[in-house]
């Protein structure tokens, strides 16, 4: 594996990758972490860092998404300053913990398994070659593993950025009288969902997830690999290029797999939703899903908060890939090109 390979290297060759550093430098502990490692921290860190930033742009998406009462007619900026007045600031970060602790270990986890899951096709059907197919597979295996470590925090999430209320009084977004309790943080959430359902209450709505992760993370990693390709060699170490494809990449993966998106969001909150609510039954699986809301809703709403998403993703990527690249540097990982090399 490159990961192995790559932790054999020695502390002076490490040094002598980091761009303006000193072969002779004073040696400290991140030298000894296996690359691994390094990029497992800078790829969690840098997940956690741009969630945080688009965290009031995550909180409408979802409210949206739901149909909260007294949101799904409003458009995005009032719905941020409905959400400021009834709220306050903190109100925009509702859900954002559970969300930064629930993307530390995906991105962690995403970019582990996707260099192993290549390494494993490659390896094992060198007949792929070593295109973008191999990354549309690798992406696809890898979204869907994380996607499965990590989703009653993605659940967590979602019921606690549900609810709404004034400023010291939270409920969600039903009438008082037929709303359930309101969550008091990640803990008091899984507790309980799992007195309400046990273990399969906290992955309610995953068969959707794990529908859609799939070829948006399979989608996202082949145009990002596939547009890199297109562009002159002497460019594609630059900061900006790598931006612009991540944002595309993005934008066409979030468009192709958003209704499934949708779909997950309103089976996490269903259980909050009064029975008697446009789209308040259960949803037993995800084609039910997706004709209900089309028959009840139309089919704008499987595409509710997409713009809001749009403006979500592209700070997103930009903010994520100049954290990573700024905790690479910190941790003295080598350039790309050195690691994929090894990889191989």
């Amino acid at each position: 594996m490159g990961s192995s390979q790559g932790s054999t290297l020695s502390t002076n060759n490490v040094a002598e990758y980091v761009e303006g550093s000193s072969p002779h430098r004073e040696v400290s502990f991140v030298d000894y972490l296996p690359i691994y490692a390094k990029e497992l921290i800078a790829g969690g860190a840098a997940g956690g860092f741009a969630k945080t930033a688009v965290a009031p742009l995550e909180r409408i998406k979802i409210l949206l998404q739901t149909r909260t009462e007294g949101f799904h007619s409003l458009g995005v900026y009032q719905s941020l300053k409905k959400v400021m007045k009834q709220e306050g600031f903190l109100g925009f970060y509702k859900g954002n913990g559970a969300s930064v602790i629930r993307i530390v270990p995906y991105a962690a986890l995403h970019f582990m398994t996707y260099e192993q899951y290549r390494c494993w096709i490659l390896n094992n059907y060198s007949a792929l070659g070593t295109g973008p197919v191999v990354d549309l597979l690798a992406g696809s295996a890898a979204g869907g593993t994380a996607v499965i470590c990590t989703y009653p925090l993605d659940l967590a999430r979602t019921k606690l950025a549900y609810q709404v209320g004034n400023r010291g009084n939270l409920t969600s977004g039903v009438n008082n009288s037929l709303a359930q309790p309101s969550y008091h943080g990640i803990k008091d959430v899984f507790k309980c969902v799992y007195k309400e359902g046990g273990v399969r209450a906290l992955y309610r709505g995953v068969g959707p997830t794990l529908i859609g992760i799939l070829p948006y993370a399979g989608l996202k990693f082949y145009i990002y690999e596939e547009l890199k390709r297109r562009v002159p060699e002497e460019h594609q170490k630059s900061v900006m290029l790598r931006l612009s494809c991540g944002a595309l990449a993005g934008l066409f993966g979030q468009t192709f797999t958003y209704p499934l998106d949708v779909v997950r969001r309103q089976m996490q909150v269903q259980s909050l939703q009064a029975s008697g609510q446009q789209g308040g039954p259960g949803y037993k699986g995800t084609m039910e899903g997706l004709t209900t809301i089309v028959r009840n809703q139309g089919w704008g709403q499987l595409f509710a908060g997409l713009s809001i998403n749009y403006l979500k993703v592209v700070p997103s990527v930009a903010i994520g890939f100049t954290a990573y690249d700024l905790m690479k540097s910190w941790l003295r990982v080598p350039p790309r090109q050195t690691t994929s090399k090894a990889a191989s």
